[in-house]
């Protein structure tokens, strides 16, 4: 037959473009659309509107790939720094719960002022299909756009191996040989297609429980079930349940079920709801699969079919799925706890440490149980990197503490700390330790016998070292004692001998420092003199009066021991300078023995700085030796401290040198600096810094900082110079905005702006405004004081001069850059056209009560001032009633207290040369309308009356809107209202009641109100009474009378003891029964716990607080006197757990 041949040339057709979209999507050949899309169906590349620059786009994505969504928005549009939120569907936000598939990125472009996002899902499937939403929000401005992701299925059908299915018929011949077999190419094909389009329309890429959710939803439901679970192919969707052929079977136990998801905030409570077909039916609640049991964080309550879950307090551990159970019926939701934002309370500080030391660094949060993300260096710090790092966290209540037991300099850098809800960072710096001497150890001279002392003192109590002598090092023994007694080392030699001399050095250990001193050995010669031998003084620098200087370091020991010789022994006599010294107590004292005197300062000082003289005189004649003592100490404070100037992040701290350099050269200064508040110094340098003027960097704008100096000499370092005044880093704004000329005249021009996009931490104290020629470049202020608003106007100005302005904004850090208009504004002023521009409410007549104000205020508008005239009906203005203020743009007409005779028209005209303006304003003077007039009762039959009457004579100047009727019985003269708002003259009174007679009244109402006083009736309407007839009944009564009968019978209940239950039945009879309540058969009396209703035959039994001893069978008993009826039930109460 020739039909299939030709037929299976489409197959192959098929085939050939099945290999062909198989291949990757950039070989495809690109097509072009067919029609434009539906008005519906918006494009994705849109202009972008309001706050996005660049909207997020619909995209279309393979299952298993990655995709990532860009926005940008324009940060010019907001109010301040925006917060930007992924959402998926209309409510379930996205976020670190979403999973670690969803990540997302946010960047900010400072020069474009451009906030571009990102959101990126790595490994997409078939539940990631949907609609999207972007939504920002930065105060009071909120923006949002949606998007769609699709997700497509990776086909995976045999395409690629269709030919081996076309062969050759005719067994074992050649391949070449024989017809070709398109028949079981056709078979093969159809085969894997109806395949493919089975799984397709069976599959569509859904979960089997989405699909037993559409089989039990309704059809309206259709659409929100899609959307919520991101199903695009709708057409496919209802035909898949068409074929099913499932009968959408209502539920049994469940005639309302849970919400798919719920969402609360942290701390608040929530109430899960579900209403069921039979109260009577157990029910059972389960979080992640845990039966849940009764407490006072799991409230369970029972109203009518309604059973409610309260959760109180949610926490984080709250977030699980729920579902409840009825019998073999369940339904399911999902709860999902917000976290509110963690605030930051006391931030990071600055801190500077030594190596080795320990360092905790510390920051309090709003939340207890807060998660942190500790940063150093814009690198996230982890605690699976803590253990090589040598750090750890740890949390106490509200702190949280990043803690290094033992720091080294890698250590050092900018540490952040970043919550859900702000911010913070700190400057650790780490040095290496810097051993200070605060006492060198001193050449010491001794004799023969006597005790050698060198001691010396550094700034680290645990640092320890060793004594050499000639580079040996010295051992402890009986007559060398070395010591370590906090900062001070001693090493102690007594029983000195001359073996002893030589160079003591001390070297403390881990540290490029030495120590040195040396030791001289006195050795005293005695030889025979005659007895009558001069005396003489023994000392090295005797006679040589310009070396003989001793250097001693302020708060050391100064022991001058001067050997005299003399026959017979002379007399010692100490000066200094010109007075005698002869204490031999105290600090500074004087020690005699019989061959030598000491001169002994304990601590010395500054004042015990001069040159001392020792007197020897005997019979023989005398001798004397001078030695100065100069006592050199660390230098006093450095003085005037002060910030000269102070930048964006830097400032300039100047001082002056101290008075004193202790009797030292000094050289250099050391700087710390602080945050105001803070006690944690910084220093600034580690090597000393010569000068006396120091520019600090590195500064946050907008704190407040103090700094100090400290003086050093080759003795130490100074006590720290007064704290500097607190300074705040600022920087001058930046230039103000869109300069506009706003008005000119013959003589000035008025200009406008807007403020600086940047003010900064200094704020801004106001503007300065200068002008020059256009020729000139000599710049005049216009405004010697900064002027606050954002407009000026520059006077004095010369007529038909072209002159250039510019603005500059001022504060504490100076000026900013200028706004200078491009082109030069000429001097003339422009004449105007006068034109009064008459608000909306005064273009139809304006309506006030008497005795209000009339305050109109009407603007205009003309160039030069146009000149102002009211008018009323062609005549002036009386100014005794009315006041009229003009200024250059409008225009007041005010009355205190308007009157009737205010009413009318007025005029008002503005007028410029040649040129007018006018306009008519109306206005009413209005207030209560009299009583009505005339009123009579006209005409009385059966129990009604006539009544009518006439206007008032003065309608308050308004026009009468209705009126008011009352009634009153002339025996009580009690008013009772019959009609309002009656706009006719005349009413019908009726059913007023036989044997009274009554008086009428009538108000009179306009807009101000009733009248103040009624018009009164003159007559009144007497009702008389008739005769009335009793005619018998003309049919037999039917008999209403009918047994007890319980239309609702009572129901089994299990309530929970401790809430209140109730027992609901409903009974019908006439005459009405008598009920009767029993418990075991027990008619229940009058017992508190117990309240027994009856409305409308409905009876309630109402049990308070009922405990395990209050179950049993209850009953009720309806009886009259036809007969009676019971029903009865069972109640449990069980204890929760």
């Amino acid at each position: 037959m020739p039909v299939p041949k030709p037929a299976a040339k489409k197959p192959a057709a098929k085939a050939k473009d099945v290999s062909k979209e198989s291949a990757p999507a950039k070989e495809a050949p690109a097509t072009p659309p067919s029609e434009a899309p539906p008005e519906d169906q918006s494009p994705t590349a849109e202009e972008p509107t309001g706050i996005f620059l660049k909207k997020p786009e619909t995209v279309s994505v393979e299952a298993g790939k990655d995709v990532v969504i860009i926005a940008k928005v324009n940060g010019k549009e907001l109010p301040g720094k925006p917060v930007i939120k992924w959402f998926k569907g209309k409510w379930l936000e996205l976020g670190s719960k979403s999973g670690a598939r969803f990540s997302f990125k946010e960047t900010h472009d400072a020069q474009s002022n451009v906030y571009t996002v990102e959101l990126q899902i790595g490994k997409v499937v078939v539940g990631d299909r949907g609609d999207y939403r972007c939504e920002v929000k930065a105060k009071d401005a909120c923006d949002s756009c949606s998007f769609n992701i699709d997700v497509e299925v990776p086909s995976q059908e045999g395409g690629d191996n269709i030919l081996e299915s076309f062969k050759r018929s005719g067994e074992g011949k050649p391949e070449d040989a024989g017809e070709l077999d398109f028949s079981g190419l056709l078979k093969k094909r159809e085969v894997v297609e109806e395949k493919k389009k089975k799984k397709d329309e069976d599959d569509l890429g859904l979960p089997p429980e989405i699909w037993e959710l559409l089989k039990g939803a309704k059809k309206s439901e259709y659409e929100r079930i899609a959307f919520q679970y991101g199903i695009t192919d709708l057409r496919g969707m209802l035909k898949r349940l068409k074929k099913a052929k499932v009968e959408v079977k209502k539920s049994a136990a469940f005639t309302k079920k849970l919400d798919p998801a719920y969402q609360v905030d942290k701390g608040n409570k929530i109430k899960l709801v579900v209403e069921i077909s039979d109260p009577d039916l157990p029910l059972k609640w389960y979080k992640n699969g845990q039966e849940i049991k009764p407490s006072s964080k799991y409230v369970f309550e029972n109203v009518g079919k309604k059973r409610i879950l309260t959760i109180n307090k949610c926490t984080l551990a709250d977030d699980a799925a729920y579902e409840v159970a009825v019998k073999e019926e369940k339904c399911f939701t999902e709860l999902f706890v917000k976290e509110p934002p963690v605030l930051i309370v006391t931030p990071l500080e600055d801190q500077q440490v030594f190596v080795g030391d320990r360092v905790e660094m510390m920051v309090e949060v709003s939340e207890e149980g807060a998660q942190l993300m500790w940063m150093k260096d814009d690198v996230e710090m982890t605690r699976e990197d803590s253990y090589k790092a040598r750090y750890r966290f740890k949390k106490d209540g509200k702190k949280h503490l990043l803690i290094f037991t033992e720091v080294t300099q890698e250590d050092s850098g900018r540490y952040k700390v970043m919550t859900n809800g702000g911010q913070c960072e700190a400057e650790l710096i780490v040095e290496e330790k810097q051993l200070e001497v605060l006492q060198d150890i001193a050449d010491l001279t001794v004799k023969a016998s006597d005790q050698a002392v060198f001691k010396c003192e550094v700034s680290d109590e645990k640092v320890t070292g060793k004594w050499y002598k000639n580079g040996v090092e010295v051992r402890p023994s009986k007559r060398i004692t070395i010591s370590h007694t906090g900062r001070i080392h001693k090493l102690v030699i007594n029983d000195v001998r001359p073996e002893d001399e030589g160079d003591y050095t001390f070297v403390p250990d881990g540290f490029a420092l030495t120590l040195s001193a040396k030791l001289n050995f006195l050795e005293i010669k005695i030889d025979y003199v005659p007895k009558q031998e001069p005396p003489k003084i023994h000392l090295d620098c005797s006679g040589n009066m310009a070396e003989n200087v001793i250097v001693v370091v302020a708060g050391n020991k100064l022991r001058l021991d001067v050997a005299i010789t003399g026959e017979p022994p002379p007399t010692v006599t100490w000066l200094k300078g010109d007075q005698v010294f002869a204490e031999a107590e105290g600090r500074v004292h004087v020690e005699q023995r019989p061959d030598n005197s000491s001169f002994v300062i304990e601590g010395a000082e500054r004042a015990d700085e001069a040159r001392y003289t020792i007197k020897v005189t005997n019979p023989a004649g005398e001798d004397t030796a001078s030695i100065f003592v100069k006592v050199v100490d660390v230098p006093d404070p450095p003085e005037a401290v002060r910030i000269t100037s102070v930048g964006e992040d830097w400032a300039i701290l100047v001082w002056e040198p101290p008075k004193y350099d202790g009797g030292q050269p000094v050289t250099g200064y050391l700087i710390e600096r602080k945050k105001k508040g803070s006690q944690r110094w910084m220093k600034l340098n580690f090597e000393v810094f010569t000068e006396t003027t120091y520019e600090s960097t590195k500064m946050i704008e907008g704190v407040l900082y103090e700094m100090r100096v400290f003086a050093v000499n080759g003795i130490g370092v100074s006590q720290p110079s007064m704290n500097s005044k607190p300074f705040m880093p600022i920087a001058p704004t930046s230039e103000p905005l869109h300069l506009t000329v706003e008005d000119v005249t013959d003589t000035t021009t008025t200009l406008k702006w807007r403020p600086p996009d940047r003010i900064g931490a200094g704020g801004i104290d106001g503007y300065i405004v200068e002008y020059c020629l256009e020729d000139s470049e000599d710049w005049v202020a216009a405004n010697t004081e900064p002027v606050e608003r954002c407009g000026f106007t520059v006077k004095d100005l010369p007529t038909g001069a072209r002159i250039l302005f510019r603005v500059v904004g001022v504060n504490i850090a100076g000026r900013s850059e200028p706004a200078t208009l491009v082109q030069p504004v000429t001097i003339r002023e422009i004449v105007q056209q006068p034109k009064i521009r008459l608000p909306r409410h005064l273009r139809q007549t304006y309506i006030r009560r008497v005795g209000e104000q009339l305050n109109l205020v009407i603007p205009f508008q003309g160039k030069p001032r146009p000149q102002v005239t009211w008018t009323k009906g062609g005549a002036p203005l009386d100014t005794s009633r009315v006041n009229i203020r003009t200024s250059d743009f409008d225009t007041v007409f005010f009355v205190r207290q308007a009157a009737r005779s205010d009413s009318g028209e007025y005029e008002l005209s503005v007028q410029i040369e040649n040129m007018k303006d006018t306009a008519i304003i109306r206005i009413r003077v209005v207030e209560k309308a009299g009583p009505a007039e005339n009123v009579m009762v006209k005409e009385v039959w059966g129990t009604n009356a006539l009544v009518e009457w006439q206007p008032p004579k003065d309608n308050g100047n308004s026009e009468v809107t209705g009126y008011f009727i009352q009634k009153a019985d002339k025996k009580t003269m009690e008013w009772f209202t019959v009609y309002e708002h009656s706009r006719p003259t005349r009413c019908t009174v009726s059913d007023l009641i036989i044997g009274n007679e009554y008086y009428f009244r009538v108000f009179s109402e306009n807009i101000c109100g009733f009248s103040d006083s009624p018009g009164v009736s003159k007559n009144t309407a007497k009702i008389l009474k008739a005769g009335i007839t009793l005619k018998p009944l003309e049919f037999q009564e039917h008999d209403f009378r009918s047994a007890p009968k319980f239309l609702t019978p009572l129901l089994d209940r299990v309530v929970v003891a401790g809430y209140t239950a109730a027992l609901y039945c409903a009974v019908r009879g006439y005459p009405k029964p008598k009920v009767v309540w029993m418990k075991n058969k027990m008619e229940i009396h009058e017992d508190p716990k117990f309240i027994m209703t009856n409305q409308q035959g409905i009876l309630t039994l109402s049990i308070r607080r009922p405990s395990p001893f209050d179950g049993g069978t209850y009953s009720c008993r309806a009886v009259n006197e036809l007969g009676e009826a019971l029903a009865e039930c069972k109640l449990e109460v069980r204890v929760p757990q």
